[in-house]
């Protein structure tokens, strides 16, 4: 356990169960949970939206009507609040206006909320409103992405030298640098952070506002979610930009691998699997296969080999790889698909519509469902993750404790994660490849799929080894605490230095 105990407040666009796109909703929940199990004081800031409205849990009112003030307007809002296990509080900021809608960032048809900018400006105004009006003195602020970018740049303005907010240092996860928060300079009066931040240095970005890249210039430390995604996006002309503002931190900017919340992904304790199995007696992955095989009406066999693939149909991810590719494959190999996710309109037709024409050896689930997603995990013999680039990823952390071999793009948290095949010894835990093509994953596809067939020993060596590997949250929240004494360092030293 860490000597020193901090009172930490998360504030974030997303945290499973409560609102889930992706990765960055895991992420929070398994960090705050692991660091208020460390004995940390933990509580975290999110949008009350429509699908959070809805829960039948425990959720109170905290603070029935607040104030907050924008840069040219004052916001009404009210708090609600859960208090969760392991010393975790969450707060709800319910502003019907901005949050009560039916997607988190667009509306169904994929296209962006105009307003998102002044959306998320609030909530991260509103999390340090909330410090202040319920008397929470926080030591650390942990922002992620660029949704709560800004609040850097608030505690460096507005609050500096506050007396209840002055103190606290700021953290910035990025979690996806692609996605920056760039928007026209219209917007900048709401956000109140005055002329002296929108400046290169900081939130100014050829005319318009980056909220990533200000808060990447005012933050005390910044990290991402992958040592191998850190060397990738300081390196000359990566970043999307970003590269010399975070090779400008001065060793303030740390790669930290995400964890696994194994409480919640663990073959032998998962309750919505048919069937337990671990390391040592895997027979239950085959009742899982078939119930997998089940659901997703493919032909029911324990020796054909099923490929999974969940996440979003976006091109980061890699997904028109796999359209490109997975007719060839289908064509050529003995093998069956399972695909979850959603995202691009054009990519959710061409796997909806996949099973219709490979009946039995295709099935697709447009949306995502948790059920169906820990099923796919157990019941596969391959996880497929064509990544583009990929900060760090959870699914491949998933895949090797369910002893699902992953197919994966080597790049940025893949490399870290994965180990590859060798077939002369059978050591690795999965199978990777270099190109972002459709031939480079048709060909690996093959590798793993004729290993199936063809090195059946390999393929149990693989797995168990996969299985004994160690992703847990106890590993990374050490690193964090780290990450926090270097911020609260930093925090000192700015404050020195400007001093009057």
């Amino acid at each position: 356990m860490p000597e020193k105990k901090y009172r930490i407040l998360f504030v974030s666009s997303e945290m499973a169960p409560y609102a889930k796109t992706g990765g960055l909703a895991d992420v929070v929940a398994g960090l705050s949970r692991c660091l208020g199990k460390r004995g940390h004081e933990v509580r975290v800031v999110l949008p009350f939206y429509r699908a959070i409205r809805d829960r039948t849990d425990s959720i109170e009112t905290f603070l029935p009507s607040m104030c907050v003030r924008m840069g040219d307007a004052e916001e009404w809002c009210a708090v609600r609040r859960v208090r969760t296990e392991h010393n975790v509080t969450v707060y709800f900021v319910d502003h019907d206006h901005f949050f009560n809608r039916p997607g988190l960032y667009h509306d169904g048809w994929m296209r962006d909320y105009d307003d998102n900018p002044r959306r998320f400006a609030f909530l991260s105004r509103a999390a340090l409103q909330i410090c202040m009006d319920g008397g929470f003195e926080p030591d650390l602020i942990h922002c992620n992405d660029w949704q709560t970018a800004l609040i850097p740049g608030y505690l460096r303005s507005w609050f500096w030298n506050h007396p209840f907010l002055g103190r606290a240092a700021s953290v910035l996860t990025i979690h996806n640098v692609a996605y920056q928060g760039k928007y026209p300079v219209g917007h900048y009066s709401y956000l109140g952070l005055g002329a002296e931040n929108f400046v290169p240095e900081r939130f100014e970005d050829h005319g318009g506002v980056n909220f990533l890249k200000g808060g990447v210039g005012c933050a005390d430390a910044v990290n991402t979610v992958s040592p191998g995604h850190a060397r990738e996006i300081t390196a000359p002309g990566q970043g999307f930009g970003l590269a010399p503002y975070l090779s400008n931190k001065n060793g303030r900017f740390r790669g930290i691998l995400n964890g696994v919340d194994y409480d919640l992904w663990e073959p032998s304790a998962d309750l919505f699997l048919p069937a337990p199995y671990n390391v040592e007696d895997r027979s239950g992955k085959t009742v899982c296969k078939r119930a997998l095989q089940e659901a997703f009406q493919l032909d029911p066999s324990d020796n054909v080999c099923v490929v999974g693939a969940i996440g979003r149909f976006v091109h980061q991810k890699g997904y028109d790889l796999i359209c490109e590719a997975i007719e060839p494959i289908l064509r050529d190999m003995a093998v069956q698909f399972v695909i979850l996710g959603s995202g691009s309109n054009g990519i959710e037709r061409f796997f909806g519509t996949l099973p219709a024409r490979y009946p039995g050896r295709v099935g697709s689930y447009i949306g995502y469902n948790d059920a169906r997603s820990h099923l796919i995990e157990a019941g596969c013999d391959f996880f497929l993750m064509p990544s583009r680039f990929e900060p760090c990823g959870l699914n491949q952390l998933y895949s090797l404790r369910y002893g699902t071999l992953p197919i994966v793009r080597a790049t940025g948290g893949l490399c870290d994660t994965v180990e590859q095949y060798d077939e002369q010894t059978g050591e690795g835990t999965g199978f990777m490849f270099d190109d972002p093509t459709p031939r480079a994953l048709y060909d690996t596809v093959g590798w793993a799929v004729s290993t199936y067939y063809d090195r059946p020993r390999h393929v149990e060596q693989l797995a168990a080894r996969a299985m004994r590997q160690d992703f847990s949250w106890e590993k990374s929240a050490v690193e964090y605490e780290d990450l926090y004494r270097l911020a609260l360092s930093a925090k000192a030293d700015y404050d020195r230095s400007h001093a009057v």
